[in-house]
């Protein structure tokens, strides 16, 4: 090939995935969450992990099988992180060292109330000098907690991939809200474009979900309450939906430089066509009515690869399944695709496997590309009831076989975090 095949439309490195790794609710594994996310399963359930009496929500995708060493949010995310990257470095054929930079999206975690409990059990009592914060420091210093202290620093997770793996340079952890695991593929894609590097690590983890996380989501009454039965309550883009069902998952994906992979022989999954993200200002937790942001970010994403609006044959929507979301990403794809909209495939795998916040992200581009390995798009389940102001051509309950050559995903988080991917099966 010439070096020109391998350069995009703008005469940037073509960014190409070789490795991917995934868990989510419905397993661990590639081939497992693939079988069980086309054949329409859920696996939204009851929660165990915590007392639920009194919740307006008791269900969720909480992942609780693998095994992890002390139970806190860093240790599951970590232990998510750690199990697919060894799957997404085996499928690439990558051994020994990286040697590549790795982009980490993890979310903002903060001590679960039971490690709090504990330590304020053992601090001064409260007529001590100074106020809660000092005291928690003054238990502290008195006796060493090691593993508190690692479940309150959730920048250590980068760390100790880094570590494990055999990155280079120093390991960057993001968190944008629903937008994390898009943004750190992003990074990637910019990092091996700019000749930085020739591979980039790019890993998406949540392990945070816990009592308060469901607390803090049911005040803002972005959760369902449709506890029974468990897998029906995300029903995205559906007239009677009423908030996200919270999940867990992780998700690895091996970027290299179109022409490096190509060099070492590697097998090439898909490309990486393009990205776009905007900010939103509207508000902290709602997207702005008229999609704006939204609209600017996918069209963004599309000038990147250098693709225009009939090129996309599938989208993967954010599709949370609350009132306001679906509705507004329903007005800015609409915005962006016009008539065409009707006739493009979409589905949402946040109806079976939940959203996974941090980790949504990268989980939906692994599932992305898997649709167009295998020209299978994925349903969404629980669609028997549509939303007549939303027209789209929901794929409906059971998988649709069609190939398609490029898909759109779209991420739309709180904060006013957006973020869209477009890829490709092929280059150009």
């Amino acid at each position: 090939m010439t070096a020109s095949a391998y350069k995009d439309h703008l005469g940037r490195p073509i960014v190409a995935v070789t490795g991917m790794g995934i868990i989510t609710s419905l397993g661990q594994g590639l081939q497992d969450n693939w079988n069980a996310l086309s054949s329409g399963t859920s696996g939204i359930h009851g929660i165990t992990r915590f007392p639920t009496d009194g919740l307006s929500t008791r269900i969720a995708g909480t992942v609780d099988f693998i095994e992890i060493p002390a139970p806190n949010a860093v240790e599951r995310s970590y232990a998510f992180a750690r199990e697919t990257t060894i799957e997404a470095l085996a499928q690439a054929g990558i051994s020994g060292d990286f040697n590549g930079p790795l982009f980490l999206a993890a979310p903002p975690i903060e001590p679960e109330w039971s490690a709090r409990f504990e330590l304020a059990d053992r601090s001064p009592p409260a007529d001590h000098p100074g106020d809660a914060y000092e005291r928690f420091l003054a238990a502290m210093h008195e006796r060493p907690d090691p593993v508190f202290h690692e479940a309150a620093l959730f920048g250590a997770i980068s760390e100790r991939l880094a570590d494990r793996f055999g990155t280079r340079g120093l390991p960057v952890t993001l968190s944008t809200a629903c937008a994390s695991g898009v943004t750190a593929i992003q990074l990637g894609i910019e990092a091996i474009r700019q000749g930085r590097t020739t591979r980039a690590l790019t890993v998406a983890t949540d392990g945070s979900l816990s009592a308060e996380a469901l607390i803090r989501f049911s005040l803002l009454s972005a959760l369902s309450t449709q506890n029974d039965p468990p897998t029906k309550a995300s029903k995205p883009f559906s007239k009677d939906r009423d908030g996200f069902v919270i999940a867990e998952g992780a998700a690895t994906l091996v970027l290299e430089s179109l022409e490096s992979a190509v060099a070492r022989g590697a097998k090439i999954l898909g490309i990486m066509k393009g990205a776009g993200d905007k900010a939103d200002s509207f508000h902290r937790t709602r997207s702005s009515p008229d999609g704006g942001p939204a609209i600017a970010t996918i069209r963004a994403a599309l000038a990147d690869a250098g693709m225009a609006e009939t090129d996309i044959g599938y989208i993967n929507a954010h599709g949370t399944s609350t009132p306001e979301n679906d509705k507004m990403e329903y007005g800015a794809m609409s915005a962006v695709f016009g008539d065409r909209l009707p006739m493009i495939p979409v589905s949402s795998n946040k109806s079976m496997i939940g959203h996974t916040l941090t980790a949504a992200g990268a989980v939906e581009a692994v599932f992305s590309l898997q649709t167009m390995l295998t020209g299978t798009l994925p349903p969404t389940i629980n669609y028997n009831n549509p939303d007549p102001s939303i027209i789209l051509d929901v794929v409906p309950n059971k998988k649709r076989e069609k190939q398609v050559g490029a898909i759109l995903s779209n991420s739309f988080g709180f904060g006013g975090q957006n973020a869209s991917l477009v890829m490709a099966l092929e280059p150009a």
